[in-house]
């Protein structure tokens, strides 16, 4: 029964997922603390390959389309695969499983989901503001950022989250990336989001699993309930209020950030 139980939980968030598009770490890292009493290392080091594995395929479906822009997605890698190496070579010093490190995972855990909470808040408030279109011979000019050294600022800032909380390569990686190529169409800045977090969550989730922080059954159990899932949520996208869900998830994620930050 406890194994359904994995497997309805990675249907849930893959149905949340191909509905949203909101990273799957910002919902199944709280599922698997609160509902699951799984410890948080083991959590976040199991859902980081959770993530890299469920978002290997809609990759290599964007890339065969020809969505992502590759640029985006190195200058972003260039700040964040360092970040993560950094972090987890700091986790490693510290122990992974020691009681501060533990602490400092819940608060920053919580923390993330707030920013989360608010990013996919202003997602669903101003994101049909963002253009879907790029005017022809303007492709390159729309995959400059506003400064050469932003994405890799803000890179290194959503490394060390993810690679921490495996949260932040979803809604906030969309809206940093809004932020940062005011120009580039939201499917490309979707689709370079996706590309971005395989390799950050990659890195990051072995990392975390050459530390003993992976449970390599349990995700075998969310990934046979996340690929149904996302294909079930992806059909229904556009049959649903999507306003209406960012909205009510967001509700959702800050509660659950301001319950860790109080743990």
């Amino acid at each position: 029964m406890h194994d359904f139980a994995f497997v309805f939980a990675g249907f849930f968030v893959g149905l949340v997922v191909g509905l949203t598009g909101v990273g799957g770490g910002s919902l199944m890292t709280p599922i698997l603390i609160f509902f699951f009493g799984v410890k948080p290392y083991l959590a976040v080091g199991t859902d980081l390959l959770f993530a890299a594995f469920t978002k290997m395929g809609g990759t290599i479906k964007l890339a065969r389309s020809k969505h992502i822009d590759w640029r985006v997605v190195l200058n972003l890698s260039a700040g964040s695969i360092p970040a993560a190496l950094i972090t987890l070579y700091t986790l490693h010093t510290l122990g992974a499983t020691s009681p501060t490190v533990q602490h400092l995972m819940t608060t920053t855990l919580g923390g993330a989901l707030l920013l989360t909470a608010a990013a996919t808040l202003y997602k669903a408030l101003r994101g049909k503001t963002a253009p879907v279109t790029v005017a022809a011979g303007q492709e390159a000019a729309a995959a400059r950022p506003r400064h050469w050294s932003l994405p890799l600022l803000f890179g290194a800032l959503i490394g060390t989250l993810v690679t921490l909380t495996s949260v932040g390569a979803g809604a906030i990686g969309v809206t940093v990336l809004m932020l940062l190529y005011p120009l580039l169409p939201l499917p490309r800045i979707v689709a370079a989001d996706i590309a971005y977090a395989v390799p950050l969550t990659l890195v990051a989730g072995m990392g975390h699993a050459s530390l003993g922080s992976v449970d390599w059954p349990m995700l075998a159990k969310l990934l046979a309930g996340s690929i149904p899932g996302i294909w079930v949520g992806s059909h229904l996208m556009f049959k649903t209020p999507e306003r209406v869900i960012r909205s009510l998830l967001s509700i959702l994620l800050a509660y659950a950030g301001l319950k860790l930050i109080a743990l």
